[in-house]
């Protein structure tokens, strides 16, 4: 299964579940609203001819000057098929996300690390706390906004 089809077999299946397509550098790239983000994950794990099985990483982008300001960023890798997706969802300042550590269990310390460096919540995470940094740090480093010399307390 090449890129094309990949994206091909999603357009057919779950158009209703998604906001957009591309073939990225790497890998193809799905975009997806926050409000179907479980129902996708499910259907790429589950999917007979996709089978995205592993989540390899989850991170996030912040554009200060967009709204909504963050793309969560998932990595999923099918080792069936030896590809790769990106799928992107939107989250604005102070919103939060679906965890989908009910879909694959590896997710945990992933989103762990995004709410520690970006301030961005996993709803239904079984353990969402600081992974990184103190809990009484208020602050999260990886936004642009997070000044470059840090902040002393």
């Amino acid at each position: 299964m090449n890129r094309q089809e990949i994206i091909d077999r999603i357009q057919g299946k779950v158009s209703s579940l998604i906001a957009g397509t591309s073939q990225g550098i790497d890998y193809p790239v799905v975009y997806v609203n926050k409000e179907h983000l479980i129902e996708f994950m499910k259907f790429l794990k589950e999917d007979e001819e996709l089978s995205f099985d592993l989540i390899s990483d989850v991170t996030a982008v912040d554009y200060p000057d967009r709204n909504p300001r963050f793309d969560v960023v998932y990595h999923i890798f099918s080792i069936k098929n030896g590809q790769r997706i990106r799928v992107k969802v939107p989250v604005g300042d102070g919103e939060g996300v679906e965890s989908v550590t009910s879909v694959w269990r590896g997710a945990e310390w992933l989103e762990r690390e995004v709410y520690d460096m970006f301030g961005i919540t996993f709803y239904n995470h079984p353990d969402l706390r600081r992974i990184l940094m103190e809990e009484d740090f208020k602050y999260y480093p990886l936004r642009k906004d997070f000044p470059l010399e840090g902040i002393e307390e």
